[in-house]
């Protein structure tokens, strides 16, 4: 198997979606619908969003999810039905309540056109210690961090400088491979 290094299996940050921290929702949601469009030698596409501060550092980042949790309608009655399953209501339950009030709420378009003027640094993640990686690290000595951390992408750097994101599709595609093969390898008895 190729001994792979980050900086193999990385998207550069030139080839990643990217905003200014000032952006917002619907300047991110163009950003990553084109980086989709021109990042298309992989069959994965980009799912996530880079915020740079005003020297085109990055400071965090929008993932879908982080997208359609602005959406989610915030006041304290629908935070109060959320809390149900700590009292031993079940998730359909819950759902079923959050179901009911949201069908009082205002109409969807109401909520996209309110949702698309926040701001990005209002809904981004930090990244946390766990989420970097050096360039020259090891795919193999990666996996871990991935795993353990149930991470779906690294922000990897070259010295202090962040330069690209690893994203665990492409590691997987990586180990498939390789994986498959090593199989063939050994069918073939040419190992």
């Amino acid at each position: 198997m190729k001994c792979y290094l980050v900086k193999d299996l990385m998207v550069p940050i030139s080839e990643y979606a990217t905003v200014p921290e000032a952006a917002t929702l619907f300047e991110a949601v163009l950003a990553l619908e084109e980086a989709q469009e021109q990042y298309q030698q992989s069959r994965y596409s980009h799912r996530a969003v880079l915020i740079l501060d005003k020297n085109k550092r990055v400071i965090g980042k929008l993932s879908q999810m982080d997208f359609l949790c602005a959406l989610e309608p915030r006041d304290a009655d629908l935070d109060q039905i959320r809390k149900f399953n700590q009292f031993g209501f079940t998730r359909k339950a819950v759902a079923l309540q959050q179901e009911e009030y949201l069908k009082k709420s205002p109409p969807k378009l109401d909520v996209y056109s309110k949702a698309a003027k926040l701001k990005v640094t209002d809904f981004m993640q930090r990244p946390a210690e766990g989420e970097y990686v050096d360039e020259n690290t090891s795919v193999d000595m990666t996996l871990h961090q991935l795993t353990a951390g149930s991470n779906l992408s690294l922000l990897v750097t070259r010295g202090k400088e962040i330069v690209g994101v690893l994203r665990l599709v492409d590691v997987f595609a990586a180990v498939f491979h390789a994986m498959k093969e090593s199989e063939t390898q050994l069918l073939d008895g040419t190992t």
